[in-house]
């Protein structure tokens, strides 16, 4: 920029730091991109942010009540899952489960499998307890940490018969695109966590990230697609209010369902 006139031009001020960019200097330390720590180690790509949330009355007294016999804290390795559960049953994970509305009526509708639900953010923990207590599931347990780090350390290879990954953050702008979940490496580690014949169900609302899934995971040798491209929503996943109230405007919902292939 040029100047006009005698007086000196100042430097614009810097816009004011953004908290829920998770490249700005206000946005929470779990989300911090590649550039290393203070000794000098790169910090991982996160595909989620630990924003602030207040846990209610009930979601409290859940986490208080419930949380020691339902909420497993992280190991460096698998526990013995059939001794957790109290039996050896099919065992489905699900990455991200929100408030966990969809998670406790699926743990409900099918009794004879386990469900591992795996989620960061707090109220979304102390919610699902509820509904635990509420609907007495005894079949559903709750990891609250980082799903990449519980699938290398606590899930054995070929241990899980299906993963859920239902309405991740589609990381709506360009250069957010790297923070997605679903990217090579993991869909690779999600497939080596799948026995022959095990299911991975992805679904998002958001059409540029159902294409880049579909790419993605059509590119896994260890996984087929169960259609040609995406499939109708499986009776096993719960209609939300949001994805009705989205169905009503217009909005699409894509549904990806792969399998593992024989060895």
């Amino acid at each position: 920029m040029s100047a006009t006139s005698d007086q000196p031009v100042l430097p614009e001020p810097p816009a004011p730091p953004d908290p829920t960019d998770p490249e700005s200097a206000a946005a929470p330390a779990a989300a911090s991109a590649p550039g290393g720590d203070a000794s000098g180690r790169r910090a991982p790509i996160r595909s989620f942010v630990v924003r602030a949330g207040r846990m209610g009355p009930g979601q409290q007294r859940a986490r208080a009540e419930l949380g020691p016999r339902f909420v497993l804290p992280f190991a460096p390795e698998p526990p013995d899952w059939d001794a957790v559960f109290g039996r050896r049953a099919p065992r489905v994970l699900e990455i991200g489960f929100g408030m966990g509305d969809a998670t406790a009526q699926v743990a409900a509708a099918m009794p004879e499998m386990d469900f591992i639900g795996v989620e960061v953010h707090p109220p979304g923990v102390g919610s699902l307890l509820r509904q635990i207590g509420e609907r007495g599931l005894t079949n559903l347990r709750i990891v609250q940490h980082d799903a990449v780090e519980v699938l290398r350390h606590m899930i054995a290879p070929a241990s899980l018969a299906g993963v859920q990954v239902w309405f991740p953050d589609p990381w709506h702008k360009k250069r957010h695109h790297k923070r997605r979940l679903i990217q090579p490496a993991l869909v690779a580690l999600l497939a080596s966590r799948l026995v022959p014949g095990g299911r991975l169900h992805c679904a998002t609302d958001w059409q540029p990230y159902a294409e880049q899934m579909l790419a993605v995971l059509a590119a896994e040798p260890l996984l087929a697609n169960t259609v040609q491209a995406y499939a109708p929503r499986p009776a096993s996943r719960p209609l939300t209010k949001f994805e009705a109230r989205g169905q009503r405007l217009g909005h699409g919902v894509w549904d990806l369902v792969f399998v593992r292939r024989p060895d």
